[in-house]
């Protein structure tokens, strides 16, 4: 039996259909062992442990961070930030530091619980076996590929379900936010989790369809179905998904409507629904949006936002909204992620194709599928440190929509105020690190943007 016979029936014995077909090459191409097993190994061993320090070291990063915010509430927790002085006293302010803390240990949690399972999943033969395992079944292309990420989603959702339990039950009720039962809670993961597989099996279908009939092009292809995607989810959201969660009915403060369609009127708009909507049947936090695309929007109110504020702060903060509409930096940001999800795309073409990928997690040779998988791990470190300059840019919009709001509205202290109320009732961190703040807040800190409002006035 020759060097080569061997190898073919040792993979066949272990019943490993993935390294069998690769065995199964070594064969038909006559080569010897040491020179397709053992000497990429000299190869993979390097690749894939800088993979994994690269991995290793966003995530320290990450918990480094985390560390930095935390000790820097704790030292400073406890002084009141001179805007919120007579609004919050000394329990109050120790009542949403705890909060933090406690919110920040739980993400922590999960963070770690997270990295741990990617490590041990990419990094120590789970992938390669589960690769091996889907190819297994023969079930094609698309079907295959659907069920290799369905299994992934559905074990990431029951790793996710304990933590979203104890958010929900446990920290949130300690805090006096969460108002949902536990029926509440198990019918809305159920409408989730059915959404979610429709919405997977049309959009998964279709993009791995493009993979199979233009194997050149499918990026580009592909790109365009994710931004239609993602437009026609704009569009049918507040009317179709939005319903099967919250009840919306008309505005039932009396003369807000009629001052906010004249305000709509004033920055050149116009409003086809101003609706509230019972989202303290959930939750105590407060919120308030607009949808619809073009001039024609439609307002939605949290029936906790109009408990919270007076009519003129809640003016103020639709105000707000409107800047970011007229200043259209949700257009800019459309386009934007759109040209990001292009670059995607196109990198994914390329490193998928890419003989040398699956030794980046010391597989050899790996699907399609276990392909695109590793893609996504490593997008995820190579854009983390683009992470500040993202939100930079998204602080900056919020700087100009607050300049347009006290344009609008005529004064800056209704929505100063309103910031202040709404930090309050949501226990928010008013002592972020500095630097923290820079690397991931999407708003200024809140008492930086009160003082930035009252100088304006």
């Amino acid at each position: 039996m020759s060097e080569s016979q061997r190898i073919l029936l040792f993979y066949w014995q272990k019943n490993n259909v993935l390294m069998y077909q690769i065995a199964r090459q070594q064969v038909k191409a006559e080569t010897s062992f040491l020179s397709l097993v053992a000497l990429p190994r000299l190869v993979v061993i390097p690749m894939m442990l800088t993979f994994l320090l690269a991995y290793l070291l966003v995530f320290v990063f990450k918990l480094t961070l985390h560390a930095l915010n935390n000790r820097y509430l704790q030292r400073h927790g406890e002084t009141v930030p001179p805007p919120f002085v007579g609004l919050i006293d000394g329990e109050a302010l120790a009542t949403a530091s705890a909060y933090t803390l406690a919110k920040g240990r739980l993400s922590l949690l999960r963070s770690v619980v997270d990295a741990a399972l990617t490590l041990i999943f990419l990094f120590t033969g789970p992938l390669a076996w589960y690769d091996g395992w889907i190819a297994g079944f023969e079930l094609g292309f698309i079907v295959s590929g659907l069920l290799f990420f369905l299994l992934l989603s559905v074990a990431q959702s029951l790793v996710a379900i304990p933590f979203d339990l104890y958010h929900h039950f446990r920290l949130e009720s300690r805090y006096g936010f969460n108002r949902m039962t536990f029926k509440l809670w198990f019918v809305d993961q159920l409408k989730g989790m059915l959404l979610s597989l429709i919405f997977f099996g049309l959009l998964g279908s279709g993009a791995l369809w493009l993979v199979q009939a233009a194997p050149q092009s499918w990026w580009l292809w592909v790109w365009g179905l994710l931004v239609g995607f993602g437009l026609l989810m704009t569009v049918i959201s507040p009317y179709l998904i939005e319903p099967l969660f919250f009840k919306f009915e008309p505005l039932k403060l009396e003369g807000l409507e009629e001052a906010i369609r004249g305000m709509m009127s004033k920055a050149g708009l116009s409003v086809s629904k101003v609706l509230q909507v019972d989202a303290s049947k959930r939750s105590g936090h407060s919120n308030a949006y607009f949808t619809g695309l073009g001039k024609q929007k439609r307002v939605v109110l949290f029936d906790t936002l109009l408990a919270q504020l007076r009519g003129e702060e809640i003016l103020a903060v639709l105000a707000h909204e409107l800047g970011h509409m007229v200043k259209r930096h949700i257009r800019k940001r459309l386009l934007l992620m759109a040209t990001l999800a292009l670059g995607f795309c196109f990198a994914a073409f390329w490193l998928v194709s890419w003989t040398a990928l699956p030794q980046l997690v010391g597989m050899e040779e790996a699907s399609f599928y276990a392909r695109v998988l590793i893609v996504t791990v490593l997008a995820g470190i190579v854009t983390f440190p683009l992470t500040p300059i993202s939100s930079a840019r998204s602080r900056r919009d919020e700087d100009e929509a607050d300049d347009f709001a006290v344009e609008l509205h005529g004064n800056g202290d209704d929505l100063a105020t309103a910031l202040l109320t709404m930090s309050k009732e949501n226990l928010s961190n008013l002592h972020p690190h500095p630097f923290y703040a820079r690397w991931y807040y999407s708003h200024p800190p809140v008492v930086a943007r009160v003082e930035r409002l009252r100088r304006k006035d």
